[in-house]
């Protein structure tokens, strides 16, 4: 079995008719999502490539603890965003200038307003974000990024600027942490080629790795982990493995990292 997960193409309104490198040619259709198909041996975590045109709807999504509160099981989702290229004056909504009751949030979602009420960030490639759950967010058009999540696909969106798609204004309501985004603890800035820990927890860990990692490194991730290269390529039992593709290994003995490779390395915690 390859250690490369499959790959989807998910069209999307906001999506792109061509997309950047190396992805180019595969675009028939306006892809906003190139989805990787968590493996059996670590099916907490998805990896997504996310290219933006327009942007996407303002929305929440729930915690673990709320899920479990509902009846449906562990489907929480936090999520972290590496933005490989945007557009000048591209933004994403995160959190809100202010705090705002659980009333208001409604009545700007139902009239729009609730878009001027986001905080909206200036980004550049190698700006990550980290996302906790319940926080309410809009990704702007003008951005290509990877997206590591926890492997859920509930979404409830508060605004959709007019789409034809449905609104979750009371499931919304229900989770969301309608305040400021703690910017400076969960916003980051990434080297194209330095090492740098982005996520330690709670739910799981991505590291950027240069080149071979050292004890440190390895010691931190003692079991299965996903592999995302962003320069360079990478073998797998065998496989290589090159930007553009994610492939998960049993541990990280398996690879053989490139003295002048980069990538990100994904393992969940719980």
């Amino acid at each position: 079995m390859s250690a490369a997960l499959p790959v989807s193409l998910v069209e999307k309104p906001w999506g792109r008719d061509q997309l950047p490198a190396p992805f180019e040619g595969l675009a028939d259709r306006r892809i906003g999502e190139i989805w990787f198909e968590p493996p059996a041996m670590l099916p907490q975590l998805l990896v997504k490539y996310i290219f933006t045109s327009e942007k996407l709807s303002v929305q929440v999504h729930p915690s673990d603890a709320q899920t479990l509160q509902m009846g449906i099981g562990r489907q929480g989702k936090e999520e972290c965003w590496l933005i490989l290229d945007a557009e000048p004056g591209a933004k994403l909504g995160i959190g809100f200038e202010e705090e705002i009751s659980s009333q208001d949030l409604r009545a700007a979602a139902l009239d729009g307003s609730i878009e001027q009420l986001l905080s909206w960030h200036t980004v550049n490639a190698g700006d990550f974000f980290y996302i906790p759950a319940n926080t309410v967010h809009a990704i702007g058009g003008g951005v290509s990024l990877i997206e590591v999540q926890q492997n859920s696909d509930i979404t409830y969106r508060l605004f959709d600027y007019g789409r034809p798609r449905r609104l979750h204004l009371d499931e919304s309501i229900a989770v969301a942490s309608a305040r400021p985004y703690a910017a400076q603890a969960l916003r980051k800035r990434v080297s194209d080629h330095g090492s740098q820990v982005l996520v330690d927890g709670p739910l799981f860990r991505l590291e950027q790795v240069a080149g071979v990692p050292d004890r440190e490194v390895q010691a931190r991730f003692p079991g299965a982990l996903l592999v995302i290269p962003r320069s360079g390529s990478f073998l797998i039992d065998g496989d290589t493995i090159c930007v553009g593709q994610c492939a998960v290994a049993s541990c990280i003995d398996a690879i053989t990292f490139s003295e002048s490779g980069v990538c990100l390395l994904a393992a969940a915690l719980n």
